[in-house]
């Protein structure tokens, strides 16, 4: 999930355990133990994009690492709040569960995490976009409510168990969600005909009304996606895969490893004499039918030194295209 979501969830976590003690700096330090997995970012100034990109949510969000550091995190919290009621256990506590909350609240993304690393395991549910107003905004305004309250009054403890009960239930209706949309995907490919090996739905930007489809149909990859509010049939679009432009790259170790980290969904695509290798799981950069470009592709540069891969900037124009689109396909097509 985005970075503020995950400063409220540590914060909220963070008032669950230690709040009637120390009152808004149990909220201060779980906020601090919600960001730290992220930093794992900071991979990507030091190491290839391929390398950086399988780094992210790998080492930093695994059971091991929250166990690993919330003991030394807690200690070194302790020495900063020496007049503190609360105890080194105390804060080591309140820093493991600010550190585990984090990669838990991520494996529902479309990305996952590697939860039991160093097990290649990614558990990614797919049933909630990284960045999601439902899911953040009602437990911002709990979260501050409670902020609000002596650290012993009753309501505080009331408000900030709201803001994670009203939280959780939405992560669980969106799996709801996300199995309806999932059967209507399924009823669509088979009045149609189509016969599939697999198929992987996820929610589309910002909300959990319009769902996304990626179905492996062979020699090609169908995209189609799914409103509640719908009244027509689901459409299809296919995109060839043409994994046999790689050619010798095939055997790459670097395109091997691009190809793990997508599970195989990704196609090849051609341009201008460049090579570019297209991740499936985050779709498009918006809606159009007619779109051919990747929320995630990277080019393949063969050079002196071996394969250099470059990830594709993204701008601001395909941002706002893809907002507005959103808006108006989500009431219904």
């Amino acid at each position: 999930m985005d970075s503020l979501t995950q400063i409220v969830l540590g914060a909220a976590v963070g008032e669950a355990v230690l709040g009637k003690k120390v009152g808004n700096k149990a909220m201060l330090y779980g906020a601090i133990a919600g960001t730290i997995p992220d930093l794992d970012v900071i991979a990507r100034f030091f190491f290839d994009t391929v390398t950086a990109t399988e780094m992210h949510r790998g080492f930093s969000h695994s059971i091991f690492f929250s166990i690993l550091f919330a003991p030394i995190f807690g200690w070194l919290i302790s020495k900063i709040e020496r007049k503190s009621e609360a105890t080194f256990k105390d804060w080591s506590w309140l820093m493991f569960w600010g550190l585990f909350t984090h990669p838990v609240l991520d494996t529902f993304t479309t990305w996952g995490t590697q939860l039991f690393w160093p097990l290649k395991i990614r558990l990614a549910f797919q049933n909630i976009f990284v960045i999601d107003p439902l899911y953040t905004v009602p437990f911002i305004v709990f979260l501050i409510m409670a902020m609000r309250q002596p650290k012993t009054s009753p309501k505080r403890k009331r408000y900030n168990r709201l803001g994670l009960t009203v939280s959780t239930a939405y992560l669980v209706t969106s799996l709801i969600l996300k199995w309806f949309a999932y059967g209507e995907f399924v009823h669509s490919l088979e009045i149609h005909g189509v016969t599939y090996e697999s198929l992987d739905t996820r929610p589309a930007p910002f909300n959990t009304i319009l769902w996304t489809a990626n179905v492996d149909a062979g020699d090609a990859y169908l995209i189609g996606d799914y409103s509640f509010f719908d009244t027509e049939d689901i459409k299809f679009t296919s995109y060839p895969k043409n994994h046999q432009l790689l050619g010798d790259l095939q055997s790459d170790d670097k395109v091997k490893r691009l190809i793990g980290i997508t599970e195989g969904w990704y196609t090849i695509s051609e341009k201008d004499g460049k090579l570019f290798f297209n991740d499936l799981r985050f779709g498009l950069i918006s809606l159009d039918p007619k779109e051919t470009q990747f929320a995630f592709t990277y080019e393949l540069e063969p050079t002196e030194n071996g394969l250099a891969v470059h990830e594709m900037p993204k701008t601001r124009v395909d941002a706002k295209r893809l907002l507005n689109a959103l808006w108006l396909r989500i009431w219904g097509n």
